[in-house]
C-alpha cells in the first residue's frame, strides 16, 4: 500500500514551513503518484509559493474539506492502495486531522491497511490523536497510569468508563503488562499505539487489546503514545 503524510503547517501566514517537511515536498510534489491536498485553495496555493515549493504542482491540488471530502474521499483511497501512491495532507495553518475532516481519510488509511504517518511536529499528544484516525470532538488526557495495585486497576476501570478518546500514558518497558491489563477490561475499544514519534523507527499500529497483546513490539524502551478509541 502507499501512505498518507500529514503535513502540519504554521499558524501565522508569514512563517516558514518545517525543513522536513519542505525537504519532502520540493522532492515529491511533482511525481505522479502524488496527491496534494489543501483545504483551501486560494489559501494553499499562496502558502505554497511563499514557501518556494514548485509553481507546477498546484494543477494538482485536490481541495480537502469539511464541504469536499466525501466526493473525493474514494478516489484517494483507490489510489493510496497503489505501492507508490503518496497523498500530503495540509491544512490552512496547524496540524491536519485534529479535529478537521482529516480525521476520517486517516480513519479509512488505517481500514485499508494504508500507511499513516507525519512531517515533524512538536506536540506529540495532538500528533498521536491525529495519527489515530479516531473520532476526538472530545477527548480526555488521563496522565500516566498509578504504578501500584489495586489502585492502578480501580483507576483503569474507572478511566476505561470513560465514552470520550482517551489519552494514556505508561513507561516504556511496561507496555506489555498495559496492554494485558487493557485486554483484561474487554469491550469493543480499539487502541492506537504512536512508537516513537517522527523517529526513523516509528511504528504506528492500530487494533483492539487482545490483537495488539500479540502483535505489537513491546520489547526495548520505545516511547509511545496511547489513544483509545471512544465508547461505541
Amino acid at each position: 500500500m502507499g501512505k498518507l503524510v500529514l503535513v502540519p503547517t504554521p499558524i501565522h501566514e508569514a512563517l516558514p514551513l518545517e525543513p522536513i517537511a519542505l525537504e519532502q515536498l520540493k522532492l515529491r510534489a511533482l511525481e505522479e503518484d502524488v496527491l496534494i491536498l489543501v483545504e483551501e485553495h486560494k489559501v494553499g496555493r499562496q502558502r505554497w509559493l511563499a514557501w518556494g515549493l514548485p509553481r507546477e504542482a498546484i494543477e494538482k491540488f485536490i481541495v480537502f474539506n469539511e464541504h469536499t471530502h466525501k466526493e473525493v474521499t474514494k478516489e484517494i483511497i483507490e489510489k493510496l492502495k497503489s505501492p507508490k501512491g503518496t497523498a500530503y495532507l495540509l491544512s490552512d495553518c496547524g496540524l491536519p486531522a485534529f479535529c478537521d475532516p482529516g480525521q476520517n481519510l486517516v480513519d479509512l488509511c488505517h481500514k485499508n491497511h494504508i500507511q499513516v504517518t507525519a512531517t515533524p511536529f512538536p506536540n506529540s499528544i495532538a500528533l498521536a490523536i491525529a495519527l489515530s484516525g479516531f473520532s476526538h470532538d472530545r477527548f480526555m488526557f488521563c496522565g500516566f497510569v498509578p504504578q501500584k495495585n489495586p489502585e492502578r486497576m480501580e483507576w483503569l476501570k474507572k478511566e476505561w468508563k470513560r465514552p470520550e478518546t482517551l489519552i494514556l500514558m505508561e513507561t516504556p518497558y511496561r507496555l506489555k503488562k498495559f496492554l494485558e491489563e487493557l485486554n483484561e477490561l474487554g469491550g469493543n475499544r480499539e487502541i492506537f499505539l504512536g512508537m516513537d514519534l517522527g523517529a526513523p523507527s516509528e511504528c504506528l499500529i492500530r487494533g483492539k487489546a487482545s490483537w495488539l497483546v500479540n502483535h505489537a513490539e513491546t520489547q526495548g524502551k520505545r516511547e509511545f503514545v496511547m489513544v483509545v478509541s471512544p465508547l461505541k
